[in-house]
């Protein structure tokens, strides 16, 4: 089912040193943020102790907040509301003394008197831990990263390979910009997002390849440009309705999700948007700085037809007993 139609080809690579030139800035603009505010990581990563409360009206965080000052326990703790102002997370760093106890009970003996309430969560990951889950993320990240390099490098090109690195790159050091300068906590589930990210992104750049690749193959223009205009141009309906689909329940997801997944959510969010637009604006042109020869890629397919035919040819008369 079509639901859109054109009548011409879109000239997408006539914008192409303008689109560059905005990732650029905006790719220096997510390191500088990154290298001024840093990242924001959760206690997956960091390490420490939350405390989920709920009461039964808004919650009254001052008192909490003097009540807690009486335990040593949550020296230096944190109170913000999580998703509503009847709830509320408490932070805090993981002692010692922390593991030995139960946090739970506690915390409701110390908020005695703040109100009616309940403790719904109490999550606690030691330094130590939070430091092999952020060394295995990571390492789980450039893995991923070195994957992708190796098999679209033989599927396609290395030249192809190349591009759709530096789309994942472009992609994910925005969306690790945005993260940064909006303070979100960097834990488990936005590594997974950035993962999910590098699947979609990667998916969107294949499809675009894949057009690309069988345009090389059948047209006689050895113009690259052309070549990729006509081939996003005939995917540019598919990505349309792949992206505003994908778009709009993430988008759900992060506004009627609750805060747990905003995170996740919002990194998805941003991605999305990057993705669709680097495997348009940043992939592709890359094949045409690098320098990617149509003539010369026809010339290694009829050299390879080649040698398939003298494959099958030999292996004609091995089999018809000729040599």
């Amino acid at each position: 089912m079509e639901f859109f139609k054109y009548s011409r080809t879109f000239d997408f690579m006539s914008k192409s040193k303008l689109a560059m030139l905005i990732s650029t800035i905006l790719v220096l603009a997510s390191y500088a943020i990154l290298a001024t505010k840093g990242l924001n990581y959760g206690i997956d990563f960091a390490g420490g102790t939350i405390v989920q409360v709920k009461y039964d009206t808004k919650a009254p965080i001052k008192i909490m907040r003097a009540k807690l000052q009486t335990n040593s326990l949550f020296d230096g703790a944190s109170i913000s509301e999580f998703g509503s102002p009847d709830e509320v997370i408490i932070r805090m760093k993981t002692s010692s003394g922390s593991v030995t106890k139960d946090i739970g009970d506690v915390t409701r003996t110390t908020l005695k008197g703040t109100g009616n309430y309940k403790v719904r969560r109490v999550d606690i990951v030691g330094p130590k831990v939070g430091s092999e889950l952020k060394e295995k993320g990571l390492m789980a990240l450039f893995l991923s990263v070195a994957a992708i390099l190796i098999y679209v490098a033989f599927r396609f090109e290395w030249r192809f390979a190349v591009a759709s690195i530096a789309a994942l790159i472009h992609d994910v050091s925005i969306a690790m910009g945005a993260v940064s300068l909006f303070q979100i906590d960097v834990n488990l589930d936005v590594l997974a997002a950035i993962l999910t990210l590098l699947g979609y992104s990667l998916n969107d750049t294949i499809i675009v390849f894949d057009r690309i690749r069988e345009g090389i193959t059948k047209s006689k223009n050895a113009n690259l440009a052309g070549i990729i205009n006509e081939s996003i141009t005939r995917t540019l309906a598919r990505t349309t309705l792949t992206s505003l689909t994908t778009f709009f329940v993430v988008f759900t997801l992060f506004m009627f999700g609750g805060e747990i997944i905003h995170a996740f959510a919002f990194t998805l969010l941003v991605g999305i948007v990057v993705g669709t637009y680097s495997s348009i604006f940043v992939a592709s042109p890359i094949l045409i700085l690098f320098g990617f020869d149509v003539k010369n890629y026809h010339s290694k397919l009829a050299e390879k037809a080649k040698r398939e035919a003298e494959k099958n040819r030999m292996r004609e008369q091995f089999e018809s007993g000729v040599m």
